[in-house]
């Protein structure tokens, strides 16, 4: 009996409004749900809609027309969306009904810690599926939405890379020819060298010297130059 009223439920659920028929509870939010699945927020997203529980003693005067739905103010972002569906009649009606909704994507998550400054190449970071309806600070998908970017702050791995965590453009690029500048004993040493690594100013990368060939870490202190750490 059970599984008999449960799959009545979901028949109902999915059934459309009739015109002239009073609608109930579940076609109301079968309406709602289709509507959500098919104006999605993010385009490509895997989708997951749900209904509210709504109240049982909800009855509605017969519609007419055929009900039509939309989002009050067009605002559909966020795991918590309100669908209106509305009676086109002469006198008709508005419900409000509340949806869960998750949104699958693809999104870049880091594969070990990372510090401020740092630049960001393809070992850095991993592609896992995220709810992203729930990601109020936004998301990063790919890697050519970063390139050249540089981390604002330092991340743990396993964080979702989210805009507000870059900064600016990278100073140094791996593989650029750079000016090393160290400090022996007061006097100031200027050398060429490739970087082996990229960040922005302040960021830690190795570099190699051309003309002895040693690999030493320096600090990136502006465009093309870095600082040897003693």
């Amino acid at each position: 009996m059970i599984r008999a009223a449960a799959f009545a439920f979901a028949v109902a659920f999915t059934l459309p409004a009739v015109a002239g028929e009073a609608p109930s509870n579940a076609r109301l939010a079968a309406i709602a749900v289709q509507y959500m699945k098919d104006h999605p927020p993010v385009p490509g997203a895997r989708m997951e809609v749900t209904a509210e529980p709504m109240d049982a003693r909800l009855a509605l005067r017969p519609c007419e027309g055929t009900p039509t739905a939309g989002i009050p103010g067009g605002r559909a972002m966020g795991p918590r969306v309100t669908v209106a569906v509305t009676c086109p009649d002469s006198g008709g009606w508005t419900m409000r009904i509340p949806l869960r909704v998750k949104q699958f994507m693809s999104v870049l998550v880091t594969t070990r810690p990372l510090t401020r400054g740092d630049g960001l190449a393809a070992d850095d970071v991993h592609a896992e599926e995220r709810d992203v309806a729930s990601m109020g600070y936004g998301y990063i998908a790919n890697l050519g939405q970063i390139e050249g970017r540089a981390l604002a702050r330092p991340l743990r791995a396993g964080t979702v890379l989210a805009p507000g965590m870059l900064a600016g453009r990278q100073a140094v690029h791996n593989g650029d020819s750079v000016t090393i500048l160290a400090s022996i004993d007061g006097i100031s040493v200027r050398a060429e060298g490739v970087a082996l690594g990229s960040g922005d100013n302040g960021a830690r990368v190795m570099v190699r010297n051309a003309n002895s060939g040693k690999v030493l870490n320096a600090i990136v202190r502006s465009q093309g130059s870095v600082e040897v750490i003693q």
